[in-house]
């Protein structure tokens, strides 16, 4: 048999392996794009709030502060908060912590404070040892001992970021990281800070984050 006049039973082995390939490589390119969006979305943005049609009254459930002593969301009155439920075993959130970390630096002080309140179950010394080993140097820890803010403030997942006003009422939220420190979020809330009072319509009633607080 010459080389040149290869077996018709050899040749169409070699088509059907070749069409098994491209088969292969399609269904490839076929599952990429749903994999990417994944990981894209996976990945800081500019932050994305979900403002309500009127702020919603929130519950003032009592956490442990930096010190381990109790407060709660009152104790920020006065203040705009933005309010990140994070936990040190969510890759995302450990992500957007020095965003956050950031924005306190830029904006922190009487008139406006982010609060990461930590749901872990290992409590305050997991969120110091990570606060540490991160280089957190301008956030405070605050932990969800008792689970209730979690329950209370409808979290679903991690990270979520509450905007609240001066009254301790809830503008909006996020649910994912984000760059915090993006110069559309700063500007953003330091345009919040410059009105005398927040505005806002009737606050909302009887929603899932309705309840008066205590």
């Amino acid at each position: 048999m010459s080389l040149a006049d290869p077996d018709p039973a050899a040749r169409a082995v070699a088509n059907r392996r070749a069409l098994v390939v491209l088969a292969v490589v399609a269904g490839l390119f076929a599952v990429a794009p749903p994999i990417v969006r994944r990981v894209r979305d996976s990945t800081p943005s500019a932050p994305d709030l979900r403002l309500h049609p009127a702020p919603l009254e929130l519950p003032d459930v009592r956490f442990a502060g930096p010190q381990g002593t109790p407060t709660s969301l009152a104790a920020f009155r006065g203040r705009v908060v933005l309010l990140n439920f994070w936990a040190t075993w969510c890759p995302p959130c450990r992500e957007e912590m020095p965003a956050l970390d950031r924005l306190q630096a830029t904006l922190g002080g009487p008139d406006f404070e982010v609060v990461t309140l930590s749901i872990d179950e290992g409590g305050m010394p997991a969120v110091r040892a990570f606060m540490v080993s991160a280089k957190i140097l301008h956030l405070r820890a605050y932990v969800d001992v008792s689970g209730d803010a979690r329950s209370l403030f409808g979290v679903g997942g991690v990270p979520l970021t509450l905007l609240v006003d001066r009254d301790g009422r809830e503008l909006g939220r996020k649910l994912g990281p984000a760059a915090w420190d993006h110069p559309d979020a700063v500007e953003s809330i330091r345009g919040l800070l410059a009105r005398d009072t927040i505005p806002s319509a009737s606050v909302s009633q009887g929603g899932r984050h309705g309840k008066e607080g205590s």
